[in-house]
């Protein structure tokens, strides 16, 4: 699996578990709508840690726990 999908899996995870909407997740974060849904349906494969951390911010968790899964444990290396 690549960066990308693990980043736009975690967030769909947890828009589940916060039961967030798309909407809800922009207005907690100040990440415009349209920007999570850029992320959410590939227009934009490469979201900026600004972002994320806005993100994380809106749904009240640290960057840390963000990235604490496994499914970015097990990523590999992008450039070889």
């Amino acid at each position: 699996m690549d960066t990308y999908t693990v980043v736009k899996n975690r967030i769909l995870q947890l828009l589940g578990e916060k039961r967030m909407s798309i909407h809800k997740l922009a207005m907690e974060s100040a990440v415009p709508p349209s920007s999570v849904k850029n992320i959410l349906y590939g227009k934009s494969v490469n979201p900026g840690i600004v972002t994320i951390k806005m993100m994380c911010d809106g749904f009240g968790i640290t960057l840390t726990e963000f990235f604490n899964t496994p499914e970015f444990e097990q990523l590999e290396q992008e450039i070889r």
